[in-house]
């Protein structure tokens, strides 16, 4: 798809949201989680265009989407902009694709906002707790100590960080695309304020619900994620009505890098109702 580059903007309630949309028939939206960008969803969004009208954004304080002091970027916070896009982009009942901590925004958007969905997978989902790698778990408890790095070690850190998302290797050019909005002063910041915030008290809130959904759901999982283990897969399992839990081989938690192919082919069979 050569560069990425959201072409739209919506002015949400928590700042500035850079959104784009391909392709052409029913509607997915596609919702990235920590630390990425919409930029993951690349290969898969360009696979799904071809049957769907993709949504594609980047949550507040990520990507390409405004960055700003005291910006409300816990889970709560980007539920409401999901809430938000969806009435601005006029959808009463998207297929929706969330990973992460977009798994947690598209439970509570259903769940809290009364968010209706044709179809819902979640990928490698924060959702149940305990939920955070040990090393995430620990910056968060001192995000401020850490967010005095000097810059160089700061982005060591990170690439660090994000190379250990996938079981392959990161290819250089995705891994510096998906490192360059975390660095420089505003970035530098704006990482260490997701995770100041990332309270587990947002997943509490929905957690006993879950039976309550009632949308077709599919519950995708990388094989060898390190960073939310198989069992939080199973769990998720049980406490949704007929989800299908389905297992990538040789990927880690961003099945999106690891298997683009097997996993677009995963989802356009369910959002076929296969």
């Amino acid at each position: 798809m050569g560069t990425w580059e959201l072409r739209e903007s919506y002015e949400s309630s928590n700042g500035t949201v850079r959104w784009d949309r391909i392709g052409q028939g029913s509607p997915v939206v596609l919702v990235h989680g920590w630390p990425f960008s919409s930029y993951v969803w690349r290969d898969v969004a360009a696979g799904l265009a071809r049957r769907h009208t993709v949504y594609v954004w980047d949550l507040p304080g990520y990507g390409q989407s405004a960055k700003t002091t005291g910006q409300d970027v816990s889970l709560a916070g980007h539920q409401a902009v999901l809430t938000e896009l969806l009435e601005h982009w006029g959808l009463t009942s998207p297929a929706v694709v969330a990973h992460d901590i977009g798994a947690a925004v598209a439970l509570r958007s259903a769940l809290l906002d009364g968010v209706g969905y044709g179809r819902l997978v979640l990928v490698d989902a924060v959702s149940v707790r305990p939920w955070g790698s040990p090393f995430f778990r620990l910056v968060r408890e001192h995000a401020e100590v850490f967010a005095r790095l000097p810059a160089p070690q700061h982005e060591a850190m990170v690439r660090r960080y994000l190379a250990g998302g996938t079981h392959g290797e990161l290819r250089t050019r995705v891994l510096d695309t998906l490192v360059q909005p975390w660095l420089g002063e505003v970035g530098q910041a704006a990482f260490y304020r997701q995770m100041a915030q990332a309270e587990e008290r947002h997943t509490r809130e929905v957690e006993d619900r879950f039976g309550e959904l009632d949308m077709p759901t599919l519950i995708v999982w990388g094989e060898h994620d390190d960073w939310l283990p198989a069992d939080r897969a199973e769990h998720l399992a049980r406490l949704i009505p007929h989800a299908r839990l389905e297992w990538v081989a040789d990927s880690g938690h961003l099945v999106q890098e690891d298997a683009p192919a097997r996993f677009t082919s995963l989802l356009t069979d369910f959002l076929a109702g296969q």
